[in-house]
Parts: C-alpha cells; sequence; structure tokens
C-alpha cells in the first residue's frame, strides 16, 4: 500500500455570522453623547491586506475619569456615576466603528491613562487585546511601563489621533505592514 500523505486540518474560525450573537444595541455608548466630557473614538479595523472587516466586534474596557474600575476587584470601589467602563461596537461594512464614552483618568500604578479593547474577528481563533492610549498625555505615555515595553517604532500603534475637538481615531490592523500591537491576556 502506498504511503499516504495527509494535508493540514483547516482551524475552526469565527464565521461572518460572529455578529447574530454579539449584538447589543447601544453598547457603543459608554456615556450618553451627551454626556460632560464625552469623546467619540472612531476608526477602522483592516486585515493583513488592509481590507475592512465588516463583521468585526469591538468591545472597550476602561476606568472612569477618577481612575476607578466599576468592578468588585477594584480595591478603590466604583465612584458610584454608574459608569460601567464597558463597550461594544460592530463594524460597519466599511469596516468602522464608533464608541462614545469619556477619557479614563490615571489608575495610579505608573500606567498612563488608557483603554484596553478586544477585537473579536472572522479568521482569528482568539479574540486579539490591545489598548489605545490618548495622544495629549505625552508625559505619562513615556512613563507608562506597558507602553516602554514596546518596541518604540511600533509605540504609535497604540496611541489614537485626535480628529477634532472630542473626536479621536483609532485603527486596528490585524496583521501585515502597520499591525497593531497585540498582547497576550
Amino acid at each position: 500500500m502506498p504511503e499516504q500523505t495527509l494535508g493540514l486540518t483547516p482551524s475552526q474560525t469565527v464565521g461572518p455570522f460572529l455578529s447574530i450573537g454579539l449584538t447589543w444595541p447601544g453598547r457603543h455608548l459608554v456615556v450618553p453623547e451627551d454626556a460632560p466630557g464625552a469623546i467619540t473614538i472612531t476608526g477602522v479595523v483592516t486585515d493583513g491586506a488592509g481590507a475592512p472587516l465588516p463583521d468585526a466586534v469591538v468591545e472597550t474596557w476602561q476606568a472612569d475619569p477618577e481612575g476607578r474600575f466599576d468592578h468588585p476587584d477594584d480595591p478603590r470601589g466604583a465612584s458610584g456615576t454608574g459608569f460601567t467602563g464597558f463597550g461594544r461596537a460592530l463594524t460597519e461594512p466599511d469596516g468602522s466603528y464608533r464608541i462614545v464614552t469619556v477619557k479614563p483618568g490615571a489608575i495610579g500604578d505608573g500606567q498612563a491613562p488608557h483603554i484596553d479593547v478586544s477585537v473579536l474577528a472572522r479568521g482569528l481563533l482568539d479574540r486579539v487585546v490591545t489598548r489605545i492610549y490618548f495622544p495629549d498625555e505625552e508625559t505619562a505615555n513615556a512613563a507608562d511601563p506597558v507602553l516602554a515595553a514596546v518596541p518604540e517604532e511600533r509605540r504609535h500603534t497604540l496611541v489614537a489621533v485626535a480628529e477634532g475637538p472630542g473626536v479621536l481615531r483609532f485603527d486596528v490592523r490585524l496583521q501585515g505592514d502597520g499591525e497593531t500591537v497585540f498582547f497576550t491576556t
């Protein structure tokens, strides 16, 4: 009997049906659009070839403006404002997403104000995790131990770009040239 060569088994991936189970209307509003200090974060999620992903999910988790998390593990406790710190946006057909939130405060451990981001999309076996840092926090960003651990030539992929008053742009490139820095969880 001739020797048989077996091909690779395809990986199981998240399909284009991803958004069916993850819709959560209104969750792109971490705060109401007219809330004091509200900012809008927009961007586009693209694949390695630069093509927009029309069916990705962008989730955010952050501290409130006082640097507190609405979570039992935060020893300082929640600020009591009703701020949940969690947002979820589905990408549009052009790969764009939009989150309305507030700028988080520093959390008191040397980390600059930032927003944690998870992205889920077809072709990924697990979520990818990154951060959004703020362009007006140069001193805090320079001292941030997580950002300092990223090679200098790639740090810009973690810093949002100001596009106008209260509007920041943060694009996510899943791989290839200009790939966003992702962290292990």
